[in-house]
Formats: structure tokens, sequence, C-alpha cells
């Protein structure tokens, strides 16, 4: 396992690329936001502060892991076995010192460890009981995600640390309480962690996983063999591990008169993140991240302006990283971007597209495309769904995106994938279409 110390705490670098011009009247300005976070920066203790590292370990953190045991983890048997093998191997991959608990989730959820309404901390014996608990897991029962979630964030935020996390399986439908109870209950743990979001087999709603990890800034993917486990779980709780910096936020500062139309994370998934605004003072607001260890994420800020005369220039938007604190203030993480507005006669400059810009417009329509592919034909509408899924094939070859082409081809013959010509396959694997359905907001990044 790897060690951090104060000095792993990350540095963050802010990159802006955009066409800055506008044609006369020209009002909408786009550009793509690359944040950047490195280890070995000199942030130091101010980031996680108050939680000071200790020797040889990484920041502070808490993880819950909440496993389904609703009565269809045992069709088959395997799935029940594979998922506690899954949820062992996590337990193994904790750093000593982290807090963590496993929750059994049916209809109701139950603590599996330590118990108590309490976390255990990680070492040798808790890691080692752990496992036994969970040797005693069986199947049985509904399934309310709802009520998993809840308890995750009891136990979660029983513990002063910089880091909190979850991790979910489960393999059915949420039949046991209705959309608006795991709604409400997304909303009330919304910021307080993150959580990343597995669905194994095929006969869970891939809407409402990918919904979960959504909503808690997480990621979703689809296991579809329970034999898989283990590797996804251990790879979860190793990126998990990983984190350093939690509750980072972009913030955007506009002018009078200038209006944000959306900010959205494009890379390295489509996630929109207009609706999740909240101020921060004077023409300021704040946009979730959620956590970060060492990586790179690209955003697409969109701001509306006041036309200006040929010649003028303005200061579009001004982003920066923020940690927001619970007394209002914000802790500033040294990183900041400016989106600029240039107003021009000259056509060439004023019409060329970014091509940061164009790559990213292109990974979101492919986002959208599969979706409303997928779902026309679910619906019956093979036309349409041959329309859109041709669309998509196009936008993955244009943009090199193979991975997102690959499962394509399992979803339809592919013809043409210049032209996006296509036929849809008359037989399709249920476990291919709700991989191409889980991933379809996988990005690739702008070749250099």
């Amino acid at each position: 396992m790897a060690n951090f110390s104060k000095s792993n705490v990350p540095q963050f670098s802010m990159d802006v690329y955009q066409n800055e011009y506008l044609p006369e009247g020209g009002r909408e300005v786009n550009a793509i936001v690359t944040v950047t976070a490195t280890g070995g920066g000199t942030i130091g203790s101010a980031v996680a502060a108050p939680h000071l590292y200790a020797p040889g370990q990484g920041p502070s953190a808490a993880v819950a892991i909440m496993v389904d045991c609703s009565g269809s983890m045992d069709y088959p048997p395997t799935k029940m076995r594979n998922a506690r093998d899954a949820t062992a191997a996590a337990v193994d991959t904790l750093r000593d010192g982290v807090h963590f608990a496993v929750i059994g989730g049916t209809h109701v959820a139950k603590e599996v460890y330590p118990g108590g309404g309490r976390l255990a901390i990680a070492d040798a014996t808790t890691r080692e009981q752990a496992k036994q608990a969970l040797r005693k897991l069986s199947a049985g029962g509904g399934t309310a995600i709802g009520t998993w979630l809840r308890l995750a964030d009891r136990l979660l935020s029983s513990a002063d640390v910089a880091i909190r996390h979850g991790i979910l399986l489960t393999d059915g439908r949420n039949e046991h309480e209705s959309p608006e109870d795991l709604k409400a209950s997304l909303d009330a743990c919304a910021g307080r962690f993150t959580c990343d979001a597995r669905g194994v087999g095929t006969d869970w709603e891939v809407k409402e996983v990918t919904g979960i990890a959504s909503a808690l800034l997480g990621t979703a993917d689809i296991v579809a063999d329970p034999a898989g486990l283990a590797a996804d779980f251990t790879q979860m709780m190793e990126t998990a591990m990983g984190k350093e910096v939690a509750d980072v936020a972009l913030r955007l500062w506009t002018p009078v008169g200038t209006s944000i139309k959306f900010v959205k994370q494009v890379a390295p998934t489509v996630e929109e993140l207009t609706d999740r605004r909240t101020e921060a003072g004077p023409r300021a607001g704040d946009y979730p991240t959620g956590s970060w260890g060492d990586e790179s994420r690209d955003y697409h800020v969109c701001v509306e302006v006041q036309s200006a005369d040929i010649g003028q220039e303005m200061l579009a938007a001004r982003v920066s990283l923020v940690i927001p604190q619970p007394d209002g203030s914000a802790q500033n993480l040294g990183a900041q971007g400016l989106v600029r507005a240039v107003w021009t006669d000259d056509m060439a400059a004023s019409t060329a597209i970014n091509p940061q810009v164009a790559h990213y417009t292109g990974q979101a329509e492919l986002a959208q495309a599969i979706q409303q592919g997928l779902d026309l034909r679910k619906a019956g509408d093979f036309d349409g769904a041959t329309a859109k899924l041709g669309r998509a094939v196009q936008l993955a070859s244009a943009s090199g995106n193979a991975d997102t082409a690959k499962l394509l081809a399992k979803v339809v013959d592919v013809v043409d994938a210049a032209t996006g010509t296509v036929r849809l396959k008359a037989k399709v694997e249920e476990a291919d279409e709700m991989t191409l359905e889980t991933r379809s907001t996988k990005t690739v990044r702008v070749k250099k």
C-alpha cells in the first residue's frame, strides 16, 4: 500500500481552453477548464486541516461498504459468495487507521461490522474481524437502497475525518421503497459523502445505479459476471484510498450582466453540474466536484455575456477552486483561470471553434445519443433507435473513443462508422446493452 505524508497533498493547477473571439452581437462564450491535482505538492496541512496526517498514512478517511443481501443475491448462490469475497478484498485494501463499517442491505439496513452504531479503525485485527463477520452474511428480504445510504451517512458522519466515502453493491431493482424516498435519501446524503455504485448481474436498473453515483459524485459500473467483483472492489477501494482532498468546489464569478448557461464535467465522464450550484457571495457560485487524489478532470463552462462593440474585451468569468467552509468562508486552493470575451470583425477568428470545446461538445452529444437510442430501442421505435445509435457510432469513431465504439458494436452492426450507418442487431445480450448504457458517459481526452 502506498504511503502518504503531508508533502503528498495534491497541488492544484488550472488551464482554460477557449476561442475568446466573438462576432459583432455575439453573446455566448464557451471554455474548457482543465483541473489537475498532482501529488508531492507543498500546499501543506492547511488543505486537510484540521485532519493532520499520521506518519506514513494518508488523510483521515471513513468508508462504508454497503452489500446487497436481498433474496435475489442467492440466484445463483455463487453471487452472494462472490459479494462476500469482494467485500473482504475491499476490507484488505483499507489503509491502517481508516474508519470503516460494513452494512448489509435488504428492505432495511443492518450493521454487519463493527455494529453498535460505530465505525471500526482498520488494522490487522479489525480487518480479520470484519472478514469473519462477512462469512455470516446470507441472502433474504427486499431492496430499499435509501435505508442503506442513510445508515451509511449516520455512521460516516460520526467520524471527524477529511474523506467520507461509500461503496454500494446491488443486484436488483429498488422495489421496496418509492423513487421519491430514494431521491429524498440521496438529497439528504449529497455533499456529506461520495459513493461509488456497482450493479452485479443483469437484473438491476441502470438509471437507479447511475443516478446514485451521480448524486453522490462517485462512479457507476456494471459487473456482469459476479466472479469479477473482487477485482472491481479492490480497484474501487484503492482509488478511494488515494483521495486526499474532499469537498472541492469549482467557484465561478461573473460580472454584472453575465449569466451561467451551464457547467458540466466532461472528462473522465459527462456529469451535469448546472443545477447543483450553491451561491457563494455576490455574483459567485460553487459547483461541487467531490474528492480528489492524483488526477485531472475537464469541465465545460458556458456563459452568456452582454454584447459589446467591435474591439471591446471583457472578463466573462473567473474560475477558481475552493473548499467551502461551514461558516460560509472558503479555503482557496490556489488554482485560477480566466474566461475572456473579445469582439472582432475578423470572421476567421470569430468562427473558429476551439478544438477542446468541439471535442467535448461531441462527447456530450455521444453520451446523449446512446441514452436516447437505447431508450427508443426499449420503447420499440427501431427507426429512431437506429438513427441515434448510428450518430453515436459516428461520434465515437470521429473522437477516437474506442472503448465506447466497441460497446456500440455489440448492440448494432456497423456498416460505415464515418457516416454512422448501422443496423440494429436482432439479438443483443442484456449484459452488453446494460454495459453500454452504464458506461455511456465515459469520455476520452482531447488528442494532443
